[in-house]
C-alpha cells in the first residue's frame, strides 16, 4: 500500500504550474501558482477544482500525507508530499481508504467541540480538583515540614508537573485525537500508551467510586436530628466506644474508640466481618445501593458527550468551592482552630534536607494535575484549534494547587478544635490518613458542632460532587480513546458504549463492596495506578520530545497560537520532566510502602499482587512494541524506521480547507 519514491532518473521536465520529481523526491515547482476557486458560494467544487486546491496542500504537507477516499474505499485524488528533512532515508506516502479513510474524516468534520470555554475549564478543573486535594495534601503537607514542604512542592510544581499538564492539553488539542488513536500521528509504535491508560482508567473507576459510595452512604445517614455517629449506644457500638464529647466525665484510655470511627469501620465498612484480603467476606448490599445510584448518575452525565458533562461540571466543578468557603469560615470560628493552623504551617526547614519530602512533593503534585490518565487529551481534543492552550494550563493548574493549599485550612482548623475538646496535641488527632481522616476525624468534627446536621450534609455533598466530575473525567478519557481507534463501530453508538463500560466497571467494583472491601480500595490505590501512571508519562514524554520531536511540537503549538515555546517549556520537556518522573518511579520502586489499615497488616504476597496488578496496565506498551514489529514488512531496520515515524497526518482547519500538517 506504499508507494516509494526513490529513483534513478534525472530530473524529468516539469511543466509550468506542476510538481516535479528531483532525486526520488517530490519537489514543488516554484512558478506553480496556488489558485483558490473565486467563486465562494460553490459548495462542491468541480473535479478540476479539486484539483487546484489539491495543490494547496502540496505546498503545506508533511512527511506523510493521507489520501481521503470515497464511501467505497477508492481514492478519489491523490496529494504528493514534500520531505520535511533532507535525510537519505526512503520517504513514502501513506494511502488511507476504506474505515480509516472515514475515519480521519469523521475526526475532522463530525467531531463535537465544548459549547463554551468555561465548559471545558470547568471540566478540566474539576478533574484535577479531587478528594486528594482534601485529605492528601494537608496530611503530606504537615507531614513533611509544614510551611517548609510549600518550597519543594512549587519548585516539583513549576520544573515538573506544570509542563507535563501543558504538554498533554497541546497534544489532545492540535492532533484531535484520544490516548489510543493519536500516537498514529506521533509515534506508531508507542501506541501500546494508550491501551495502558484505558486500562489504568478502569482500574481506577474500579475503586474510587466505592470511596464516593461510601460518601453517600454518610449523606443518607445525615438526615437526621442527631447524626449516628455522635453516641455509643447503637446496634454497632462495642465496649470500647468512648464518647468524649458528652456531658459526662469521660477519660480517653489507650482502647478507647470513637464512635464516629465506629460507624465507620463497623456500620459503613463492616470491617469486622472479613479476616482480610484472603478473607473479604460478603457484599454489603447498602454501598452496592450506593454504588449502582453513583454508576447510574455518571451515565446520564457523559452518555451524550461533552456537550452534557459540560454543563453537569456547572455544579460539580463550582458547589465544593462553595461549601469549602463556608467550611473555612465555620472552623476559622471554633475554639482551638488556631493551633491546628499553626500545626499545619509552622516551618521544618530541616525536612528539607530529606530526599522523601522532595519525592513527596514531586508524587503530590503530578497525581493532583493528572497526567497521564488519558483526561487531559480527551478533554482538549475538543477544543478549537486556535484554543490557547497554554492560559488554560497555567490558569487550571494554579487553580488546583492553590485549592489544595486552601483545604489544608480547612481540614486543620477543626483538628485544632478537636485537640482542644480532647486536651491532645494535635499531632495526636491528626494521625488518621486517607480517607480515614475525612470520615471519622472531620466527621466527627462536624458532629458536635452546632448546626451539625446542615454542615454534615453539605460536607458529604461536596466530597460526593469532588469525586462526579473525576469520574466523568477518567471515563470520557477511555470513551473517547475507544471512539476515536473504532468510529466505524463505535462512532454512532456511542450510548450503548457509555452504558457496557459503566456496566463493567461496577461489576469490577464488586470487591470493593465486600466486607474487606477497604482492604482492596487500599491495595489498588497504592499498585494499581502509582507506578504504573508514572511510567506511561515518562515514556510518553520520551515519545514526544526525543521520536516525535521537540522542534516539531514546537511548531505544532505555534500552528494553533501564533508562538513558539520558550526555551524553558523545552528544556522542561526535553530533560527536566522526563527525570522528574523517572526520579519519582525509581523512589517509589526502590521502597514500597508497607500497607496497614486500621489493625490489619497486609502480608507480604499483596506486595506481589499489587505489583501484579500494576504491571498488568504497562506490559502493554512492550506487548504492542512487538506486535507492530512484527506486521511491519521489510528489514529489521525499515521496520524500526516505519514504527517511529507518523504514519497518520494530522490535518489543520485553514478557512474552508484542511491542510496537512507537517
Amino acid at each position: 500500500e506504499t508507494e516509494p519514491l526513490t529513483s534513478k532518473k534525472d530530473v524529468s521536465d516539469c511543466n509550468e504550474g506542476e510538481d516535479c520529481k528531483e532525486n526520488g523526491l517530490l519537489v514543488r515547482n516554484p512558478k506553480s501558482a496556488l489558485r483558490l476557486v473565486e467563486d465562494g458560494n460553490k459548495v462542491h467544487p468541480s473535479q478540476g477544482e479539486k484539483g487546484e486546491a489539491a495543490q494547496i496542500s502540496n505546498g503545506y504537507s508533511g512527511v506523510q500525507s493521507s489520501v481521503p477516499c470515497n464511501g467505497m474505499g477508492e481514492v478519489e485524488d491523490a496529494q504528493c508530499t514534500a520531505p520535511a528533512a533532507t535525510t537519505t532515508t526512503t520517504t513514502t506516502t501513506s494511502t488511507t481508504c476504506g474505515a480509516e479513510g472515514q475515519q480521519q474524516l469523521m475526526e475532522l468534520e463530525d467531531r463535537e467541540t465544548w459549547s463554551k470555554k468555561i465548559d471545558f475549564l470547568l471540566s478540566v478543573i474539576g478533574y484535577a480538583v479531587d478528594l486528594g486535594n482534601v485529605w492528601r495534601f494537608p496530611y503530606i503537607c504537615y507531614q513533611n515540614g509544614g510551611g517548609a514542604f510549600l518550597i519543594p512542592y512549587t519548585i516539583m510544581a513549576i520544573f515538573g508537573g506544570i509542563p507535563l499538564f501543558y504538554m498533554e492539553l497541546a497534544l489532545g488539542q492540535y492532533h484531535r485525537n484520544g490516548c489510543i488513536s493519536i500516537w498514529r500521528k506521533i509515534c506508531p509504535i508507542f501506541k501500546g500508551i494508550g491501551f495502558a491508560i484505558c486500562i489504568i482508567d478502569l482500574y481506577v473507576a474500579s475503586y474510587y467510586n466505592t470511596i464516593m459510595a461510601w460518601a453517600f452512604y454518610y449523606l443518607v445517614s445525615s438526615f437526621t436530628a442527631e447524626l449516628p455517629w455522635t453516641s455509643c449506644t447503637n446496634a454497632w457500638n462495642t465496649g470500647n466506644c468512648t464518647n468524649y464529647f458528652s456531658k459526662d466525665n469521660v477519660s480517653w484510655s489507650l482502647h478507647s474508640i470513637s464512635p464516629a470511627e465506629e460507624f465507620y469501620t463497623r456500620q459503613v465498612l463492616q470491617v469486622h466481618r472479613s479476616n482480610g484480603l484472603d478473607d473479604l467476606g460478603g457484599i454489603s448490599w447498602q454501598l452496592t445501593l450506593c454504588l449502582l445510584l453513583i454508576f447510574t448518575i455518571v451515565y446520564f452525565s457523559i452518555w451524550k458527550g461533552v456537550k452534557t458533562s459540560g454543563k453537569v461540571v456547572w455544579v460539580t466543578a463550582t458547589f465544593p468551592y462553595v461549601i469549602l468557603f463556608i467550611l473555612l469560615v465555620r472552623g476559622a470560628t471554633l475554639p482551638g482552630a488556631w493551633r491546628g493552623v499553626l500545626y499545619y504551617l509552622k516551618p521544618d526547614w530541616q525536612k528539607l534536607l530529606a530526599t522523601e519530602v522532595w519525592v513527596d512533593a514531586a508524587a503530590q503534585i503530578f497525581f493532583s494535575l493528572g497526567p497521564g490518565f488519558g483526561v487531559l487529551l480527551a478533554y482538549a481534543s475538543y477544543n478549537k484549534f486556535h484554543n490557547n492552550c497554554y492560559q488554560d494550563a497555567l490558569v487550571t493548574s494554579t487553580v488546583n494547587c492553590v485549592t489544595s493549599f486552601v483545604s489544608g485550612f480547612v481540614i486543620f482548623t477543626v483538628l485544632g478544635y478537636m485537640a482542644e475538646m480532647r486536651n491532645e496535641d494535635v499531632s495526636e488527632v491528626a494521625k488518621d490518613t486517607g480517607p480515614s481522616l475525612l470520615f471519622i476525624t472531620y466527621a466527627e468534627a462536624i458532629a458536635n458542632m452546632p448546626a451539625s446536621t446542615f454542615f454534615a450534609i453539605i460536607f458529604f455533598l461536596m466530597l460526593l460532587t469532588l469525586g462526579l466530575d473525576s469520574t466523568f473525567a477518567g471515563l470520557e478519557g477511555v470513551i473517547t480513546g475507544v471512539l476515536d481507534e473504532f468510529p466505524h463501530v463505535w462512532s454512532k453508538r456511542r450510548e450503548l458504549f457509555v452504558l457496557g463500560l459503566t456496566i463493567v466497571c461496577f461489576l469490577g467494583s464488586l470487591a470493593t463492596l465486600t466486607f474487606g472491601g477497604a482492604y482492596v480500595v487500599k491495595l489498588f490505590e497504592e499498585y494499581a495506578t502509582g507506578p504504573a501512571v508514572l511510567t506511561v508519562v515518562f515514556l510518553e514524554a520520551v515519545a514526544v520530545a526525543w521520536f516525535y520531536g521537540i522542534t516539531q511540537f514546537c511548531n505544532d503549538v505555534k500552528e494553533m497560537l501564533g508562538f513558539t515555546p520558550g526555551w524553558y517549556w523545552r528544556v522542561c520537556w526535553v530533560a527536566i520532566s522526563p527525570i522528574f518522573l523517572l526520579f519519582v518511579t525509581c523512589s517509589f520502586l526502590s521502597n514500597p510502602p508497607e500497607l496497614r489499615l486500621f489493625d490489619y497488616n497486609y502480608p507480604y504476597w499483596t506486595t506481589v499482587v499489587g505489583y501484579c496488578i500494576g504491571t498488568s496496565s504497562v506490559m502493554c506498551i512492550p506487548i504492542y512494541m512487538v506486535y507492530r514489529l512484527i506486521i511491519t514488512p521489510g528489514t529489521l531496520k525499515e521496520r524500526v524506521l516505519k514504527s517511529i515515524t507518523p504514519e497518520t497526518a494530522t490535518e489543520i482547519p485553514f478557512g474552508d480547507i484542511r491542510m496537512n500538517a507537517v
